[in-house]
């Protein structure tokens, strides 16, 4: 089953249970991904691979949102972007805990021979690839930055 399967199945399921944080997450991946589909370019399909990124960049979206509701003190609408994001997560892969990303990140450094921040953008190449879906590329940046400073 694919994701924008997986989204009509849930976005039925919250239909009849009268979901609305539901129904206003789903509404928002399936719009993402129609006008995904229907760019220029994309002959109407879409890979796992731009599934997950497009996602991530929902998420993106809404974790910015949330900040700033939050700096305005804004905790209503905070609270709906937090119901989304929480809702839009369980569609992506489980997420890498702080530990294994290091590890990871570690092991890709010493594969890759870099040795300092110069490294970095042969490294974050690398990384994004390996770890798309796992990990939010803004932690993988600060952590790679980190790692390479040491």
């Amino acid at each position: 089953m694919n994701l924008e399967q997986k989204i009509m199945t849930d976005l039925k399921t919250a239909m009849l249970a009268k979901d609305e944080k539901g129904l206003r997450s789903l509404r928002a991946i399936k719009a993402a991904i129609i006008l995904a589909k229907t760019a220029e370019g994309a002959n109407g399909v879409l890979k796992e691979e731009d599934e997950l990124k497009l996602l991530q960049k929902l998420i993106k979206q809404r974790k910015d949102s949330l900040e700033i509701y939050r700096q305005q003190n804004r905790t209503d609408l905070a609270q709906k972007e937090q119901e989304e994001i929480d809702i839009i997560e369980k569609f992506l892969p489980k997420q890498l805990s702080a530990d294994e990303l290091k590890t990871i990140l570690g092991n890709l450094i010493t594969e890759l021979g870099a040795t300092s921040a110069a490294d970095m953008g042969k490294v974050m190449s690398a990384a994004t690839k390996q770890l798309a879906g796992k990990a939010d590329g803004k932690t993988i940046s600060a952590m790679v930055k980190d790692l390479l400073s040491k």
